[in-house]
């Protein structure tokens, strides 16, 4: 299995046989948040995304150095090279320090990322540790003539650079489209040209985020960053690089200029890139107000919103479509990701209740054998076809198929056989807890005392006490539980 994973590389435009570089170690970097503002659900998209990518390589038995950086400074209003940094703006705003700031909506970021049960990375570096490698990262450019000074700020000469390389790789933009089409802001007389980035900025009087260096009391490129990050804790040149499909340019394609221009080579091997999410198939913008922070849908506290969905609601809703597809928030797609979250984690809950029963009198079913082992078989190269949840989440409920089969006694342990069995078993609880990364959501109610209202509710069946049935019935409903009448037995299940 291990050889068999294929993912599609941005910067190659095709689906690649996954190599890495030195097995069976892998080496994935994520451009983690800007901490100025709490996440959107548009943002823990991406970060999901690579959760589940980080579970899997992991799952498949690679050992993997995962990092996701906190961006702390540089990042600049509309991702320019002029204006306020967002977190200085913030912090200003709000009469706070910045790293107050950026302290509040990293532990905020953290909090959402555990309550999504996202696994944390390896190494969660931040810009402003990383002050001095960014600016020997400079200094290194500047020596191989591919950065130039202008009064105390510092920046990435993109012409000089494509005159051996091609800035563009990965987006596929063409430097003289780019040249046409840049708009003059405030500061680009600075530049030789337009497409010019900063590597390093002078700080006017009023920006509150600077540092020391040769050139001037200043910050670092919002670009830069990244670069320097990866580098130091993958080296020159790692598996994955991975971000949402906004951060492909100019972030990328720039990350992409520097490493070649410093180190001589590209700094990832595969580049993967998430889509983006739209509300009622409209893109999901805060100007427009149909954008949601994960607590609002946590809470249903959203005027778009009908009720509450939880965390793993969330969740299994963003993976049932691919990565690499726009994904569409609405009541109803969230309402059915409610609906299969349960019926996925019913189907948990009845397997953890099987126990392999030796049944002499019946003979293995080879038809039914075979159905059983090709769905285990299918959750794995759905996985192994570029990470694909959506497929993965369809086999499985293929599979649970078969698991209440079991259950209702329609079909018979000895048709599977006992290993056959495990399998099944081992597949579905895997792929469910350790692979998609889901998790049984107990209401408080449940603490205790569910199991003493199913023994009353058996007592008051046998006795007849219809009054007392039918109100444990209701009771369980309000909870968003049902209690389930089996030919041999009497349990409970979430509501689907």
């Amino acid at each position: 299995m291990l050889k068999d994973l294929r993912l599609y590389n941005t910067l190659t435009k095709q689906k690649e046989l996954f190599e890495p570089i030195n097995p069976p170690y892998v080496g994935m970097y994520v451009c983690g948040p800007t901490v100025y503002s709490d996440v959107h659900i548009g943002n823990m998209r991406t970060f999901l995304v690579f959760d589940v990518i980080y579970r899997y390589l992991l799952f498949l038995g690679y050992k993997v150095r995962f990092v996701r950086n906190i961006t702390d400074v540089g990042h600049l209003e509309h991702d320019a090279d002029d204006g306020e940094d967002k977190i200085a703006k913030k912090a200003k705003l709000e009469n706070l320090e910045p790293m107050e700031i950026v302290q509040r909506y990293t532990l905020g970021f953290r909090q959402v990322a555990a309550q999504l049960n996202m696994l944390p990375p390896s190494i969660e570096p931040s810009a402003t540790g990383h002050i001095v490698e960014q600016i020997n990262m400079i200094d290194k450019l500047l020596k191989n003539g591919l950065a130039y000074e202008v009064d105390g700020s510092v920046y990435f000469d993109v012409n000089k650079y494509n005159e051996n390389h091609h800035y563009g790789i990965l987006s596929g933009r063409v430097l003289e489209d780019l040249v046409a089409s840049s708009r003059d802001l405030d500061g680009q007389e600075e530049k030789r040209n337009k497409v010019d980035f900063a590597l390093w900025k002078k700080a006017t009087p009023s920006h509150i985020m600077r540092w020391e260096s040769p050139w001037s009391l200043g910050f670092p490129g919002w670009h830069l960053e990244c670069t320097v990050m990866s580098t130091k804790y993958l080296g020159e040149s790692f598996d994955i690089h991975g971000g949402g499909m906004d951060l492909k340019f100019p972030h990328h394609e720039c990350e992409i200029a520097q490493s070649v221009g410093c180190n001589g080579q590209q700094p990832a091997k595969y580049w993967i890139h998430s889509n983006m999410l739209t509300t009622n198939g409209q893109k999901m913008s805060k100007s427009l107000g149909n954008s949601f922070l994960p607590g609002q849908l946590f809470t249903g506290d959203h005027p778009l919103l009908d009720e509450a969905y939880s965390p793993m609601t969330v969740r299994f809703f963003i993976l049932q479509s691919h990565y690499s597809s726009t994904l569409d928030f609405s009541n109803e797609a969230l309402k059915a990701a409610k609906k299969g979250y349960k019926k996925m984690i019913n189907g948990l809950k009845v397997l953890r209740g099987l126990a392999y029963v030796e049944e002499p009198e019946t003979t293995p079913d080879q038809k039914v054998i075979d159905q059983v082992n090709r769905l285990c078989d299918n959750c794995y190269r759905a996985m192994n076809d570029d990470f694909n949840t959506a497929l993965t989440i369809g086999h499985l409920f293929n599979l649970l198929k078969k698991i209440n089969s079991l259950h209702t006694q329609n079909l018979k342990f000895g048709a599977l056989g006992k290993a056959v069995f495990d399998r099944m078993k081992e597949t579905y609880e895997t792929f469910v807890l350790d692979v998609l990364g889901l998790k049984e959501e107990q209401p408080d109610v449940l603490t205790g005392l569910t199991q003493s209202l199913i023994d009353i509710y058996k007592e008051a069946k046998s006795n007849k006490e219809f009054e007392v049935v039918d109100k444990i019935r209701a009771d369980f409903k309000a909870q968003g539980l049902i209690i389930k009448d089996m030919k041999n037995d009497i349990s409970w299940a979430y509501e689907e």
